[in-house]
């Protein structure tokens, strides 16, 4: 088998993906295991498919767009973080309702050595941890009172935004949105990545 690697693939596109698999791999039979969905190609490829936010699944390949859709919470979040920016976005199901993107700026890493290197470490951390605590700004301003919010950026950016007590009572999906440095299209792109089925497909060979 070859390495598994991860697709998002959003419900209105699930059933020409599921048709382009089989094409591919040939038929194939689908059983639920906790919680997602298993799909074996007769050729030995293999698919496992999850649903958005962290949702349980527990039917066939049909149902599965429908449940995609009924998985998208009333009212969620969406927080990037990378040390040159942030991007945060308030949604009611699939509306927008509040979004917010900031850069600061944070020095790239240096070769110089001695005690200019450690100037530049403080002060490149300095810029960091400033860059930080606006990102928990606008986060504690746009979020307040959310529960489910969908990560993405660098990932100690991202806890590090997180220790603000404000932001205690957000409940992160275990999703993960790999993103460069977010700015708005980013931020759109986020947005739409969150709300698509997580599949990891291994293909035989």
């Amino acid at each position: 088998m070859s390495g598994t690697r991860a697709v998002l693939v959003p419900r209105e596109r699930w059933a020409r993906w599921v048709e382009n698999f089989t094409a591919s791999h040939g038929p194939t039979g689908w059983t639920v295991v906790d919680g997602a969905l298993h799909g074996d190609a007769e050729d030995g490829s293999t698919v496992v498919v999850r649903l958005p936010f962290d949702a349980s699944y527990d039917g066939g390949p049909d149902g599965l767009a429908d449940a995609a859709g009924a998985a998208v919470p009333d009212d969620w979040g969406v927080l990037l973080v990378r040390r040159g920016g942030y991007a945060v976005a308030r949604l009611a199901v699939e509306e927008l309702r509040a979004t917010k993107v900031g850069s600061r700026h944070v020095q790239g890493r240096t070769a110089a050595g001695g005690q200019s290197q450690q100037r530049f470490a403080r002060r490149r951390a300095g810029q960091a941890r400033v860059a930080f605590e606006a990102a928990a700004d606008q986060a504690a301003r746009l979020l307040d009172g959310l529960g489910t919010v969908v990560l993405g950026g660098d990932r100690e950016g991202v806890s590090t935004v997180l220790a603000d007590p404000r932001l205690r009572s957000l409940a992160p999906t275990t999703a993960w949105l790999d993103v460069p440095e977010p700015r708005r299209d980013v931020l759109l792109a986020a947005v739409a990545d969150a709300r698509a089925l997580r599949l990891a497909v291994t293909n035989a060979g």
